[in-house]
């Protein structure tokens, strides 16, 4: 076979089902020139068996190799990879049939080094999966900072759908051993490199994200001490939009006690509950779905914002070394 121009790369750790949902996506593409690079990062359930399966219509690279973290195992594969383009996704994500060929084409209208997409939900999600991706692409949760949308600032491609030539993973050396935040440490300095990055607005991925709020409240709160982690390491790094879901917890914590004494003080929340409800139930046209979209608008700020404050207290006052609170739960 000969060299293909993108190679699909993806870390996997305990998830052959997912496997099997991503690699059927993979069969439906309309451009055909890709490869996949599936690395199992010390899994106890691996995906061999689902990955010989479509071994006669996918041209696939199967490797294990010790438990890492995703970033070095992404790096692992990147090493193993013949493509001019590596893109990265995660295993719990479904690619719709023309994502490469999108990428394909804004390659071809204006060449760029790196790049990425936005995520949407599939038709197929649970209510609750649908909730969380409302929730983590809303203007009302993140400011729209992880939507489909170019912004003035740079952009910061994510690892669940991130592209890059071969040339930048050589020069940068590909992801830190960071098992939280690696993504955004990784586009970091592939802009201080002086490379070029873009967002490919129609090349998004259906991402399930976590399956219950347990799960989706770890993640976030891991990306609240990531923040801070990646602030230390890259200093002005810190924006004021990741300042707000502290502020949110203060305020809306306030509001809440001050509510045992002068009920007028619920109006807050309860006016920002009904915003998210309405908000949600408009975009996703799911009443179940709007809300649900309320406890995960207040479990991604809270847990987010907590991370945060907890990250500030240990490594900023009492200076204490790099953490993750939930760190063997990566893939959790």
């Amino acid at each position: 076979m000969s060299q293909p121009k993108y190679s699909i790369v993806v870390p996997v750790y305990n998830r052959p089902n997912e496997v099997d949902e991503l690699l059927q996506s993979l069969t439906e593409q309309n451009y055909k020139d890709f490869e996949i690079v599936i690395v199992e990062d010390g899994s106890s359930e691996p995906c061999e068996e689902i990955v010989k399966k479509y071994s006669q219509s996918l041209a696939i690279q199967y490797h294990t190799k010790e438990n890492t973290g995703p970033g070095t195992t992404r790096n692992y594969g990147a090493v193993k990879s013949q493509g001019e383009f590596i893109i990265f996704f995660d295993s719990d994500c479904i690619i719709p049939k023309n994502y490469i060929s999108e990428v394909d084409y804004e390659l071809s209208v204006k060449p760029v080094d790196a790049f990425g997409g936005p995520d949407r939900a599939h038709e197929s999600f649970t209510p609750t999966q649908k909730a969380i991706n409302y929730s983590m692409t809303s203007f009302f949760t993140t400011g729209g900072i992880r939507g489909g949308k170019e912004r003035l600032d740079k952009f910061y491609p994510r690892s669940f759908n991130m592209g890059i030539s071969r040339k930048v993973f050589d020069e940068t050396k590909g992801f830190s051993t960071l098992r939280f935040g690696e993504d955004i440490d990784f586009s970091i300095r592939i802009l201080k490199a002086g490379f070029s990055t873009r967002l490919f607005p129609n090349a998004f991925v259906y991402h399930k994200r976590r399956t219950d709020f347990r799960k989706f409240y770890r993640q976030v709160y891991n990306s609240g001490i990531a923040r801070i982690n990646l602030n230390i390491l890259h200093p002005k790094s810190l924006k004021l939009v990741h300042l707000l879901p502290s502020a949110f917890v203060v305020a809306m914590t306030v509001f809440v006690i001050c509510g045992f004494f002068c009920p007028y003080s619920l109006l807050v929340p309860i006016t920002y509950s009904i915003l998210i409800l309405s908000n949600s139930l408009i975009l996703t046209r799911s009443f179940k779905v709007a809300t649900l979209s309320i406890a995960a608008a207040w479990v991604q700020l809270y847990g987010y914002g907590l991370g945060f404050m907890h990250a500030v207290w240990h490594r900023i006052i009492l200076k204490r070394s790099i953490f993750n609170a939930f760190e063997n739960n990566f893939y959790n």
